[in-house]
């Protein structure tokens, strides 16, 4: 059975994930990537560093994100969300990966799984040589989908 979830299971399932995927659109080129996320109050949060994403989220806030669950090709969920890419500074951008390394610390189980310490001021702050940017995806309309045997 094909069905449509309710905002009821598309909050379950978007509570339930670790990864989605982003995609954002700049200057011609489009770009999907996977990202550890966690959902919440109404928003996805995520982190990041300098690069390629970042750039075109910057260029063009408006994104798409997707997250899924497949147990099999018959037994399946997926979530499409629409948002505005906001990144986060001072004491949010701090709460906001407080969030995210709480949401992920089950998983963590090596030294390349941790995430970067956030940025907390204007200035940018380097982290092991790289610069952690927190951001959220501020959702604006959400959509989801399912099949079941």
């Amino acid at each position: 059975m094909l069905g449509v979830l309710n905002d009821k299971q598309i909050d379950a399932l978007l509570h339930n994930q670790l990864t989605g995927r982003i995609g954002c659109h700049a200057d011609n080129r489009t770009y999907v990537v996977p990202v550890s996320y966690v959902y919440t109050d109404g928003n996805i949060i995520c982190h990041t560093r300098e690069g390629l994403k970042l750039e075109i989220m910057r260029k063009n806030p408006e994104v798409c994100f997707e997250v899924d669950n497949m147990q099999n090709m018959a037994n399946w969920q997926s979530v499409i969300l629409w948002g505005t890419f906001e990144e986060l500074a001072g004491e949010l951008a701090k709460e906001a990966m407080e969030k995210l390394i709480d949401r992920m610390k089950p998983f963590m189980t090596s030294e390349t799984a941790h995430p970067l310490e956030p940025v907390v001021s204007n200035e940018r702050r380097k982290t092991h040589g790289f610069t952690a940017i927190v951001y959220q995806i501020k959702i604006k309309e959400k959509t989801g989908r399912f099949e079941k045997r």
